[in-house]
């Protein structure tokens, strides 16, 4: 869509306002709004902001910053009202001398992947699982999350109120232009999965955050709170973001070898070699809040064992069964993502791990076909080679930090943000004292 298609389309959809979004470095979606009638102006010149205010931009003395719209981007909000009807663009940041800022996760991802296809004439498809939960609103500090249902895994009510609310959200976001598959309600009480056809890298994290601002922005109309949050209550099972991934080249998906038994090209193997390789680092980029390492715990089916199998579930990669002859249906999936991830800064970290394997010629390992590795003990685990992923923020942290490869992925500056936010909340979470510890250690101390 070039800018006069696009003015045509918000005239034609009655808009009334616009709102440009970007996303920083923590994954938050934000925001400048203006009216409609703007637009064609805003298209030539960009919208000037003061990039001081947002979390991983500029310091106080290079503010200046501009945003460009992405005009392929635009969609109708669906729950905004008819008389103030309101459209998103999504945009790129650049800086005061026209050149993209660095430590915008959109346009380094974009940057990469064009790297990708100008270089290799590749293409990277994902395809992300993000689960959620819908809870009561129960006074402002909703401390104990209540589920808004008491359903389980793929279960059915035509009476159920939870269905009513997922199947809105599935036909806005239907609207706002993503290809939804199948919506269903998750093992935990409250807890829901929709799940969207995979696309090219970008379009795929595009669709994330619209995803996100969606579901939340339908359960605030039904009074619901939808969270994201990895592990919201204790004692039931968290939730993630699978991703599938696969590479193509003019159509044809390069992870896909008939020969082989797992239907894996030498490449695909490479690819599940070099995530392997870099797991424990790239897990702080797809499981990035403190939060997220009370999810990758065993025994709630997420993965904490590094190693990839056919079918295995309790393995960090997992190969997905295909119906015959789908040859682009082959692909891998990586389980250890959750929805707290900036799908920008994630699919990078992804990428750039598997190119690594791939450009090393890295071996896989063997598959843990068979193997419940949750029933393994230590020393089991170490005959098989089977390492653990990080078991906080902090140990997480500490990997990225000693990754080279991920690191010249993201930049010195985004690199340099992404660490210095995520160091803030795990000091700010070192340092805070918990319910459970005045429980614990009030009087027993």
């Amino acid at each position: 869509m070039d800018a006069k298609d696009l003015l045509k389309r918000v005239k034609e959809d009655h808009i009334k306002f616009i709102s440009y979004q970007f996303t920083d470095i923590n994954g938050a979606v934000k925001s400048l709004d203006g009216p409609a009638d703007r637009l064609a102006e805003c298209l030539d010149n960009g919208i000037w902001f003061d990039g001081s205010s947002i979390e991983g931009f500029t310091r106080i003395q290079e503010s200046d910053m501009h945003l460009s719209v992405d005009a392929d981007t635009y969609a109708v909000l669906p729950w905004s009202p008819e008389e103030n009807k309101r459209a998103r663009v999504l945009c790129d940041v650049y800086k005061p001398n026209g050149e993209p800022f660095e430590g915008d996760p959109r346009g380094r991802l974009k940057a990469n992947l064009k790297k990708l296809k100008e270089e290799r004439g590749w293409t990277l498809n994902i395809g992300p699982e993000p689960e959620f939960f819908l809870f009561l609103r129960n006074g402002p500090e909703h401390i104990h999350p209540v589920p808004y249902d008491v359903g389980s895994y793929f279960d059915f009510s035509p009476n159920d109120q939870a269905l009513i609310v997922r199947t809105e959200i599935m036909s806005a976001l239907k609207t706002m232009g993503l290809d939804i598959e199948v919506g269903h309600h998750e093992v935990a009480l409250g807890q829901h999965e929709i799940d969207f056809r995979f696309d090219e890298a970008l379009k795929t994290a595009d669709n994330v955050q619209t995803f996100k601002s969606t579901v939340k922005a339908i359960a605030m109309r039904h009074g619901l709170i939808a969270s994201f949050m990895p592990k919201p209550v204790f004692g039931i099972n968290g939730s993630g973001m699978h991703c599938h991934q696969s590479i193509s080249a003019d159509g044809k998906n390069l992870f896909y070898d008939g020969s082989d038994p797992a239907h894996l090209s030498v490449l695909a193997y490479n690819f599940i070699a070099g995530q392997l390789r870099h797991a424990k680092a790239f897990s702080a980029v797809v499981a990035p809040s403190v939060n997220s390492y009370k999810r990758l715990v065993p025994g709630y089916e997420a993965p904490v064992y590094i190693g990839w199998a056919e079918v295995n579930r309790s393995a960090l990669i997992r190969i997905p069964r295909v119906n015959h002859g789908n040859n682009n249906g082959v692909r891998i999936e990586l389980r250890c993502p959750d929805p707290s991830a900036n799908p920008y800064l994630a699919f990078n970290a992804m990428l750039a791990a598997g190119l690594h394997g791939i450009d090393q010629g890295l071996s896989c390992p063997k598959p843990l076909n068979n193997i419940n590795v949750y029933e393994l003990n230590e020393t089991e685990r170490e005959e098989l080679g089977v390492e653990m992923l990080p078991g906080s923020l902090k140990e997480a942290l500490d990997e990225f930090q000693k990754d080279t490869i991920l690191q010249a992925a993201f930049g010195s500056t985004l690199t340099e943000k992404f660490i210095e936010s995520r160091m803030a909340e795990w000091e700010a979470y070192r340092i805070h004292v918990s319910d459970w510890e005045v429980s614990r250690y009030l009087e027993t101390l």
